[in-house]
């Protein structure tokens, strides 16, 4: 089985990280094109031995790259094309009709109620996802609440499976040696407690509660990994609340211990902190929140899909936060009294793990290619640029 991946960007990023993971698990021959940016992801991938194609695309509303992608999947003879985030999906959808390919999947990582890759949704957003997801096959949702959402815009049930994100959880497997030497490395004191957040620096994250909670407790650090648009915002908040020198802006942080990017990566960071919080107000699955588990961190979150869509007390070692930065700031003191701790990795870890998830996609695959569709290639001419 040939199988084309079509992706918005390589740079770190949860939906990124995902599709070097699955790829090492997938029984088929992948290649991946990535639109824009071939950043660590697409080293790392080339690294795994994957080709990996740069489109060049200049912008949302560069049109003139559907041709060239619909060039490359044609002369690539593949069986089936995976898009991933929206970008890829629109313009992946719409180049692998006019190549004559009849069986496209599509991965939803990351659509929430407001926002969609952590970009406000508008209504001309949303018309042309669903515009673009008619001539695919299938959607993956990777979370139940994100299938709900599928099914509330219109998408038909039938083309909609879940596949949950996957870890590898040995991977975040605690070690108290890079625990310490990620410590020595940050300039963090070996008996500080601190707290630790992973994601995107943008709005959606909040990541500003958890920037002023830590700041109203004296002696706590906190490690942020991840880059975006808010790190100055975030920053200047910290120096502004006298917490400048205890807030660490780490950037992007691989998390893949053998990755190319420079630094520490996400498990060496979960080694290093105490707790692990994620304040985003919504979240198509948690992935963040699953690795910090799999470290064995006490856990505190205010949306996680990975964790709501399962029995209450399922995680006990996880606590749902009730509002904004005083309640993030009340679960810290109690995570204080309660002092540093690791909790073995819960079931939940396992019940999310990569291969898991590989079987479950490669399952889909099967299935869709089984029942083939038959529909004539669209014209280029009818395509409305991504907004």
């Amino acid at each position: 089985m040939r199988v084309l991946h079509i992706i918005t960007g390589l740079g770190v990023g949860g939906a990124e990280q995902q599709l070097r993971l699955l790829l090492r698990r997938l029984p088929a021959d992948c290649d991946v094109v990535t639109l824009t940016n071939p950043g660590p992801v697409a080293d790392g991938l080339h690294a795994d031995g994957v080709s990996v194609t740069h489109l060049g695309m200049r912008g949302n509303r560069d049109v003139t790259a559907l041709p060239r992608l619909a060039r490359l999947i044609r002369r690539g003879r593949y069986d089936l094309v995976h898009t991933h985030l929206y970008r890829a999906c629109v313009y992946g959808r719409i180049a692998a009709r006019l190549a004559g390919v009849r069986t496209v999947v599509a991965t939803e990582h990351s659509l929430g109620e407001r926002y969609i890759e952590g970009r406000p949704l508008t209504r001309s957003t949303r018309a042309l996802y669903l515009r673009t997801e008619r001539l695919g096959t299938a959607t993956v949702a990777v979370s139940d609440t994100v299938a709900d959402r599928l099914r509330a815009w219109g998408v038909p049930a039938r083309r909609i499976h879940v596949v949950p994100n996957g870890v590898d959880g040995e991977r975040f497997r605690h070690d108290p040696q890079v625990r310490a030497a990620t410590r020595a490395l940050l300039s963090v004191p070996a008996g500080a407690f601190v707290v630790g957040g992973v994601g995107r620096l943008v709005p959606g994250k909040r990541f500003d509660l958890l920037v002023r909670a830590v700041a109203a407790l004296p002696g706590v650090r906190l490690l942020l990994a991840g880059d975006g648009p808010e790190r100055e915002a975030l920053r200047d908040l910290a120096r502004r609340l006298g917490a400048g020198d205890r807030v660490h802006l780490l950037g992007e942080c691989d998390a893949l211990p053998d990755g190319p990017h420079p630094g520490p990566t996400v498990p060496a960071v979960l080694d290093a902190v105490d707790v692990f919080v994620s304040a985003s107000g919504e979240e198509s699955f948690g992935l963040a929140v699953v690795e910090a588990l799999a470290a064995g961190l006490p856990v505190l979150h205010a949306a996680c899909p990975a964790l709501d869509d399962l029995p209450p007390g399922a995680v006990p070692g996880a606590v749902r936060l009730p509002g904004g930065a005083g309640a993030i700031e009340a679960a810290l003191r109690h995570q204080l009294d309660l002092g540093a701790r690791r909790l073995a990795p819960p079931p939940v870890v396992g019940r999310y793990d990569i291969a898991r998830s590989a079987a479950g996609l490669f399952d889909v695959y099967t299935r869709v290619l089984a029942d083939r569709p038959v529909r004539p290639p669209v014209r280029p001419t009818t395509v409305t640029p991504v907004p």
